[in-house]
């Protein structure tokens, strides 16, 4: 796991990005959140908020804002590169802790652009302290949106595994950031 007591700056992570471009995924079941399965070995989460009845303009937000992040940034982190989600995109992703910040790698496995769901996937790299995919969608069903955030994982670097407790709670409390951020974002005019 990759700790830092103050901010990386821009460089380090851009070198870690650069480092870890070609580095294969750590788990081998890619696009399972898509599938809605769970690999053996895993835990899966799920969660799903109502987001407010469906119009395109909400839809359209929505979708748009967890394209380009906002989810994560609405849970203090930063995203490394600043750029729009896409396909095969590696970014690192820059967490903050109660001391420092934890500094995470991932790669972009899937996006969803239709028109009944916005969203994409990710799956961890070596610098990621988990192991597992997770998955971020805005729908559209019956009349309303909702935006889904669905995982599995588990620990795979030792401190993970030792601080597993306290790595649970800031799983838990960065998915209802997620969920919090994005209804927010749907209640605006």
């Amino acid at each position: 796991m990759l700790l830092s007591l103050r901010p990386p700056s821009d460089d380090r992570l851009a070198r870690l990005v650069d480092d870890e471009r070609h580095s294969p995924l750590t788990y081998r079941a890619v696009g399972a959140t898509v599938r809605g399965e769970t690999p053996t070995g895993y835990r899966r989460d799920s969660w799903t908020v109502d987001v407010g009845a469906d119009d395109d303009a909400r839809f359209e937000r929505c979708g748009a804002a967890v394209l380009s992040w906002a989810a994560q940034r609405g849970a203090g982190m930063r995203v490394v590169p600043d750029e729009p989600v896409r396909s095969d995109l590696t970014f690192a992703l820059v967490i903050p802790l109660p001391v420092g910040f934890a500094i995470a790698t991932a790669r972009v496995v899937h996006v969803i652009e239709n028109a009944e769901t916005i969203g994409f996937a990710y799956g961890t790299l070596p610098s990621h302290p988990e192991e597992g995919e997770e998955l971020f969608l805005v729908r559209r069903r019956d009349g309303r949106v909702s935006f889904e955030v669905s995982a599995f994982s588990r620990p795979r670097d030792p401190l993970a595994r030792l601080g597993a407790p306290f790595t649970r709670w800031l799983q838990l409390r960065t998915n209802r950031t997620y969920l919090d951020t994005v209804r927010a974002i749907a209640a605006r005019a």
